[in-house]
């Protein structure tokens, strides 16, 4: 008997699969059935790497290996530093996510092949009858390999989303490293003029013991003094927090880390957000094939094993019933790529405004810079044409305190403009996503 049962089995599987050869598989690719059991050649990203531009149906993705091309702008310094230091610590939680895209679109990439798995089923008689059900698709409309696209753009997404993470993670802990120098520049400007104000005072104390000033004066200058430790005091605590903070954030120390490299001007890259919304587009284009297809008809292979016998038969029949809303459904279904095309025209004008709003602020910040350096040296030559008249006694110390008070701010203000420069550099090349080598993501 058994024998027999195992002869139906062999029938009806023969069956199938002679039904499924006279289609084969939607791509046209030759592929041993037995790859449904964990033997197909499903591609996956070399230990350590995130990214693989073949994909696991074994075609190449024009946008993962666009992501793995692209080149980081930093120079070898203290931003590759950060950079370094930040990353091998990175968390990675986009990582797990393209990790999980990968493996669905590895399943899905061995949808067209055969189903296996048991009916249980309960006769009018009271008797429960048992079969083994064997499936292959033949006709679908497109349906499959509309899911084997979905799946391919769902890992296109995550590898986006992966790549602008780690750039946008680079940026964070660049921002606070040029946070950190910035304050701690601006408190030096303050700990250089501190002795002269310090002298200032000192004059001032002189001057009201002897009667020649007045408490109000001396109160003034003392006021300035204050409010210049004041200053250097809040830069020294900003500085501090951002260290601390970048520190929270890195593998390795970075107290001894400083300076400003410099970074081209031109950048030429796709900016990241328009690549993620046409691999979104892209997705969401083969959903609504997906769900087109189930409206329609399809072919399926069948083969029944019981215990009484087996046989093999075609079922047509739709995914989706066919009801009043099934042409507004399918009316939907169509209007979804034009949603998609027009999300990624959206999003590409919207990276466009902010790179030019990003260009304008450079270039402003830039002409601040040159600016603020020339308005800084005539502010202390100044500052040293009334400290000489202060010493011949022809300005009073208040009057010179108020120059000098200038001229500090200046200071402040010419040592602070590099590092805000650096920061929407940084920002631009965060949105073009070259902050960090592909193929190290």
């Amino acid at each position: 008997m058994r024998q027999v049962k195992h002869t139906h089995t062999l029938i009806a599987l023969g069956a199938v699969t002679a039904l499924a050869a006279c289609g084969g598989s939607p791509d046209g690719v030759s592929r041993s059935p037995f790859s449904a059991f964990g033997g197909g050649s499903g591609i996956a990203a070399p230990a350590g790497q995130a990214l693989a531009s073949e994909t696991p149906d074994g075609t190449q993705s024009e946008i993962i290996a666009g992501l793995l091309t692209r080149r980081s702008i930093l120079p070898q310094g203290p931003y590759t530093q950060v950079s370094d230091a930040v990353l091998a610590a990175n968390a990675r939680a986009a990582e797990a996510d393209l990790r999980a895209a990968t493996l669905r679109a590895e399943a899905r990439s061995r949808n067209w092949l055969p189903t296996l798995g048991p009916q249980v089923s309960l006769t009018s008689l009271g008797a429960v009858v048992t079969s083994l059900v064997v499936e292959q698709v033949i006709f679908d409309n497109g349906r499959k390999r509309a899911e084997r696209d979905y799946a391919k753009a769902d890992v296109e997404v995550a590898a986006v989303a992966l790549s602008q993470d780690t750039n946008d993670r680079v940026l964070d802990a660049l921002t606070l490293y040029l946070n950190a120098g910035m304050a701690e520049a601006r408190a030096q400007v303050n700990a250089d003029a501190m002795a002269d104000m310090e002298h200032f005072a000192w004059i001032m104390d002189e001057r009201v013991k002897g009667g020649v000033s007045s408490t109000v004066d001396r109160m003034v200058v003392q006021q300035k003094l204050n409010q210049m430790q004041a200053d250097m005091a809040s830069d020294l605590e900003a500085a501090a927090a951002a260290r601390a903070e970048l520190a929270a954030m890195s593998a390795a120390p970075l107290d001894g880390v400083a300076g400003i490299a410099m970074l081209p001007d031109e950048l030429a890259a796709e900016p990241l957000a328009v690549v993620k919304a046409e691999a979104e587009a892209a997705r969401t284009v083969a959903e609504a094939k997906a769900a087109r297809a189930g409206f329609l008809p399809g072919i399926t292979a069948v083969g029944n094993v019981t215990e009484d016998g087996s046989g093999a038969g075609l079922t047509a029949q739709a995914d989706q019933g066919i009801g009043f809303g099934t042409g507004a459904a399918l009316a939907a279904a169509a209007q979804q790529a034009e949603a998609a095309d027009a999300r990624v025209a959206q999003t590409r004008e919207d990276v466009a405004r902010s790179l030019r709003a990003l260009e304008g602020e450079l270039a402003s910040l830039r002409r601040q810079e040159a600016q603020t350096g020339t308005l800084a040296a005539g502010a202390d030559e100044n500052y040293a044409n009334f400290a000489a008249q202060q010493k011949a006694g022809q300005r009073g110390v208040t009057d010179v305190v108020g120059v000098f008070e200038t001229a500090v701010g200046l200071r402040r203000e010419a040592a602070a403009l590099p590092y805000r420069v650096a920061q929407v550099e940084l920002k631009i090349a965060a949105l073009r996503g070259v902050l960090v080598d592909g193929d190290k993501i």
